[in-house]
C-alpha cells in the first residue's frame, strides 16, 4: 500500500505501468485519474489545492487501509497533488489491485468517495471573476454514505 501527497506533477501512465509491473496473482487492477476540470460555461484558470503534507499523507493511509481490509485488495496505491494546477492537468491517482473486478472496482470507489469528503484538502478555483474557495458538494457526502 503506497500515498505520496506532493506539489510536483506524475506521469498517470507511468504509474499505472509501475503499479502493474508489481502484479502477484492479481485478476484485476483498476485505475482512476482525477483531472483539473474547466467547464465552458465556468471556465478556471488555477486549482489551488492546500493541505498540511503529513496529516494529508496519515489520513488517507488510514483510508487506504480500511479499503484494503474491507475489499481484500492486494495492493492500493494514491496518489495527490497540492499547489496550484492549471485545467487538464492529473490531480489526484487511485489505483487498486484485487483477485477479481469486482473488489478493485468499489476498492477504488470507495477510496475516491473518501478522498472527497474525507480527505485534509482545500481547494480555491481563479477565474475570470477571481478566486474563490470550493464548498463541500452534497453529491460527495451522499456517495460515501454508500459505504457506511
Amino acid at each position: 500500500m503506497e500515498v505520496r501527497v506532493s506539489p510536483e506533477p506524475f506521469d498517470p501512465g507511468a504509474e499505472t505501468n509501475a503499479f502493474l509491473a508489481a502484479i502477484k496473482g492479481a485478476g484485476a487492477a483498476v485505475t482512476f485519474t482525477g483531472v483539473v476540470r474547466s467547464k465552458p460555461d465556468d471556465p478556471i484558470t488555477a486549482l489551488t489545492l492546500e493541505c498540511y503534507p503529513e496529516l494529508a499523507i496519515n489520513q488517507l493511509a488510514a483510508i487506504v487501509e480500511q479499503a484494503s481490509t474491507r475489499f481484500g485488495l492486494l495492493a492500493a496505491t494514491v496518489i495527490h497533488r497540492y499547489g496550484t494546477l492549471g485545467p487538464g492537468e492529473p490531480i489526484v491517482q487511485v489505483m487498486t489491485l484485487s483477485p477479481h473486478r469486482e473488489a478493485a472496482f468499489k476498492g477504488a470507489e470507495f477510496l475516491m468517495d473518501y478522498l472527497k469528503t474525507d480527505a485534509p484538502f482545500w481547494k480555491r478555483e481563479t477565474g475570470p471573476a477571481g478566486t474563490h474557495w470550493v464548498e463541500a458538494n452534497a453529491e460527495d457526502d451522499v456517495a460515501k454514505a454508500r459505504w457506511e
